[in-house]
């Protein structure tokens, strides 16, 4: 059987925070929906036109032949939460093989087709894949597969089930319990006096990974492979470091993606922050109104319920901030752009934000490519031409997003 993670219409709904990622590498709970997939059999995908190049730069083997199927297919939408309850559906639906579909609303969720020969004409997608699921005319299937449809709606999910999802990890196997609640993987570096609370859940260190001392942790958490906590540094429930992160200062009910940094003093909270992300020292974010009241977001003009009642800030890969920055709560930052002073307003991607200081500039393509490579290069990572098409193509989405001309924004 095959598995075919595509990517919808809707899919750009989630911006900023996969703009410049496919939908299923969004971590949710310490998983993403690519690693769940990877459980069920190979892998197939299919995503929007500026992911392709990057996409079949990192796995080649997933990129499906222009004929894709003519067998057995599991068609699993990317914006499928990334939980243990999800996974059990899907392997439910392929235990029991029959051809089906599953819908949430006008989307497809997921499809289980047989003996089919289909053909995907990539100069379309998104959109072509769904509709021509749609096409087949196949009986409806009764799982429980929720999507996301807003960014907040990845940190709703992600603490809902960051506990179920850690136990999974650890019921998997490759980790010592060295503590009640507490456990890591080989070559593991623990410094002097660590203070653990697992009361609300267990605490996973994977591998490489280090605590500097006078460290606080209170689970559920997850640090992962070669990701670093500086001293002193509190990460309290409902916490993901991804592979390659570092962290300082008070951390709360977030998710870090590969390659960020919040390495120094300040607050980060029920925050999603995307990859090659820096943070400087002194930024502080918001997640709760002075009102106590539910948090409406912002996207592309209209404001969203959330019905949440803390809500930091959704920042989409290689933005930044400056020491010092304030961010209020529930706004989002765009890809590739750069946040100084008070940021009261969301902050499009592309762009110089220091409205505070009263200016709001564009910030250019190459600009960006320059800081892609001094970061890279930091990390042993190559630039490939891929990474910087993959600017060009961002920025010209935001243009066209944002309506913007030649000229500076303005405030």
């Amino acid at each position: 059987m095959q598995i075919v993670l595509f990517e919808d219409e809707q899919t750009a709904q989630l911006d900023p925070i996969c703009a410049a990622r496919p939908a299923f590498t969004m971590n949710c709970g310490s998983y993403r929906l690519l690693d769940f997939a990877a459980q069920l059999g190979p892998i197939y995908t299919l995503v929007r036109q500026h992911l392709q190049a990057v996409e079949a730069a990192d796995a080649p083997e997933r990129v499906p032949p222009e004929k894709l199927l003519a067998a057995t297919a599991l068609f699993v939408n990317a914006r499928l939460v990334p939980s243990v309850e999800s996974l059990r559906s899907l392997k439910a639906i392929a235990e029991t093989a029959e051809e089906g579909i599953v819908k949430v609303g006008n989307c497809v969720a997921a499809a289980f087709v047989q003996r089919r020969s289909i053909d995907i004409p990539r100069e379309d997608l998104p959109r072509s894949i769904a509709a021509r699921l749609d096409s087949l005319d196949l009986p409806p299937l009764h799982a429980q597969l929720p999507l996301l449809e807003y960014p907040h709606e990845l940190l709703r999910h992600h603490l809902n089930c960051c506990r179920d999802n850690l136990e999974y990890r650890i019921q998997a196997g490759g980790y010592r319990e060295i503590r009640d609640g507490l456990f890591a993987a080989d070559h593991v570096t623990i410094g002097e006096h660590l203070a653990t609370d697992t009361r609300g859940g267990p605490i996973v260190i994977d591998s490489g990974a280090a605590i500097g001392p006078f460290c606080f942790l209170r689970g559920p958490v997850y640090l992962g492979p070669n990701s670093r906590l500086n001293e002193h540094a509190a990460i309290k429930d409902n916490v993901v470091l991804s592979h390659t992160t570092k962290a300082g200062g008070e951390v709360e009910a977030s998710i870090l993606e590969p390659f960020t940094n919040k390495q120094h003093h300040g607050f980060l909270g029920h925050s999603y922050l995307g990859s090659w992300v820096n943070l400087g020292a002194g930024t502080s974010n918001s997640d709760l109104k002075n009102t106590y009241g539910t948090v409406n977001v912002e996207y592309r003009g209209k404001k969203t319920a959330t019905g949440m009642q803390f809500v930091g800030m959704l920042v989409g890969d290689y933005a930044k901030t400056a020491v010092n920055t304030s961010i209020f709560t529930g706004k989002t930052i765009g890809a590739c752009s750069m946040a100084y002073g008070f940021v009261t307003t969301n902050v499009p991607a592309f762009c110089n934000y220091a409205r505070s200081f009263g200016q709001v500039t564009d910030l250019p393509a190459e600009v960006m490519i320059a800081t892609q490579a001094r970061m890279f290069a930091r990390r042993n990572v190559p630039q490939r031409p891929c990474d910087v098409q993959l600017i060009h193509d961002l920025y010209a989405l935001a243009k066209q997003e944002r309506h913007l001309s030649d000229e500076p924004l303005s405030l």
